[in-house]
């Protein structure tokens, strides 16, 4: 694997040329992570032919897979011809608390897959390749009728939401809050951090009725049942009342203004005065510096039919000024992503 002084050296054709392979990378990756390859190595080093017994797979094929990932740092291949683990494969195990298991197997179901290959149609006429490669418009309601898929992108949210939690909930005083609901919370990993780091908050976990008991669940297990509840709905009709903060993470990124601000309004309504909006999301910066949310923004380009995208700090200004909202601060967080708080206007 070469190196970021290795790499500036390349030529630009080849430069190119090691940049097309990204795709590569990305399905071999999901491929071994949905296989669970990473599991069975976690007391040590295995030949091919054991993990193919141990996987269902054609020894010879997995050795290939294997034997390029290795090359990237993911797994390493032993003078003897066993596989062992390394830090990025600790990461594609499923029992451990950095796992991104679920969020490569997401990366790679034909749902998202399949939807990046219309990026020429995406680009030439606008519409989402999620619509182009399978007629969806609306993924929540896709997702509620395939409880398989639900469940890689619940856990694939959870994972990241486990991850960057306590990061999250170290950016910004939550404290000050007496109660706060996380619409659209998933299994409520993000607010279990946040509660768990201060005391006097209760919590609410809003999401469609599929999530619940997954968050139900997951509540109990962090020993939080007592100060955090799970309630059903959805947040286009309305969100639970008389909280004094209301918490969003990559959720307005998934619609254009005017439908996110449905979602907005409904917060509005139900808020506190003088309460908090607190979108979690990424914040597009000016410039060519490199960006995750540049290149998240085209996940959203292929996989949203309703206009999402990451939005600049002018782009949240007016998002907010659509509900009533002011934009108050943006606060930086080590995931990357930041915390845009709005306040009553």
């Amino acid at each position: 694997m070469s190196s970021p002084k290795t790499a500036d050296l390349l030529a630009p054709s080849q430069q190119i040329l090691k940049l097309l392979t990204g795709k590569f990378v990305a399905q071999a990756i999901s491929v071994a992570a949905t296989l669970g390859i990473a599991d069975p190595l976690a007391d040590g080093p295995l030949p091919t032919e054991e993990l193919a017994k141990a996987t269902s797979t054609h020894a010879p094929s997995l050795y290939r897979l294997l034997r390029a990932l290795a090359s990237i740092g993911i797994f390493a291949e032993t003078e003897d011809g066993r596989f062992s683990l390394t830090p990025l494969a600790q990461c594609l195990r499923s029992d451990t608390p950095d796992s991104m298991r679920n969020m490569a197997r997401m990366f790679g179901l034909p749902l998202f897959w399949q939807s990046w290959g219309e990026m020429l149609h995406t680009v030439k006429t606008g519409e989402a390749g999620l619509k182009k490669a399978f007629g969806i418009t609306e993924i929540f309601e896709y997702l509620s009728q395939r409880p398989d898929v639900a469940e890689i992108f619940d856990g694939a949210m959870n994972d990241v939401s486990r991850i960057h939690g306590p990061g999250i909930a170290e950016a910004y005083d939550f404290g000050k809050f007496s109660k706060i609901v996380d619409a659209g919370g998933g299994r409520g990993m993000l607010l279990i951090s946040i509660l768990r780091r201060y005391p006097r908050p209760h919590g609410v976990v809003f999401d469609l009725p599929h999530v619940i008991p997954g968050a139900r669940e997951a509540i109990a297990a962090a020993g939080l049942s007592d100060r955090c509840e799970a309630v059903a709905g959805s947040f286009f009709e309305s969100v639970p009342t008389g909280a004094d903060a209301y918490l969003m993470r990559s959720i307005t990124h998934g619609f254009r203004n005017d439908r996110a601000q449905v979602i907005l309004r409904n917060i509005r309504r139900a808020i506190q005065p003088e309460g908090r909006l607190l979108l979690v999301d990424f914040v597009v910066p000016a410039g060519n510096e490199p960006s995750l949310a540049k290149l998240y923004d085209l996940q959203m380009l292929m996989m949203s039919s309703f206009g999402g995208r990451e939005r600049t700090p002018g782009e949240f200004e007016a998002l907010l000024a659509g509900a009533d909202f002011r934009l108050s601060g943006i606060y930086p967080t080590p995931s990357q992503q930041s915390i845009i708080e709005g306040m009553t206007a």
